[in-house]
């Protein structure tokens, strides 16, 4: 028999509960940024990537590439295309770990 504790805390886990949350995708973004194009600050979802970053092509390649990596996700030139701000970035993110996710089961 289960606990109403236990009862409300499966209600409120999302159907793919290895998405991560906007938050870590914010922190990983933030720690690539930081590493690998040498910047600093904090991120928000309405922030502009390419003026945020200062992205040139080469600092964009190399951003995509990190985020890639740690996020075990590909994005196309299609994918990089629709990006604006870093809140596109993170749902864009967001999605395509929950596509593979789903695509696993």
């Amino acid at each position: 028999m289960s606990s109403a504790t236990d009862n409300a805390r499966n209600e409120q886990t999302p159907a793919h509960a290895d998405v991560p949350t906007e938050h870590e995708v914010l922190a990983q973004i933030a720690r690539a940024a930081h590493s690998h194009l040498a910047w600093s600050g904090a991120l928000a979802r309405d922030l502009d990537l390419l003026e945020t970053f200062a992205l040139d092509s080469l600092r964009q390649i190399t951003l995509v590439v990190e985020l890639e990596d740690t996020f075990r996700i590909r994005l196309d030139e299609q994918d990089e295309r629709t990006i604006r701000t870093v809140g596109d970035l993170v749902d864009l993110i967001r999605g395509k770990i929950a596509e593979r996710e789903h695509n696993t089961r």
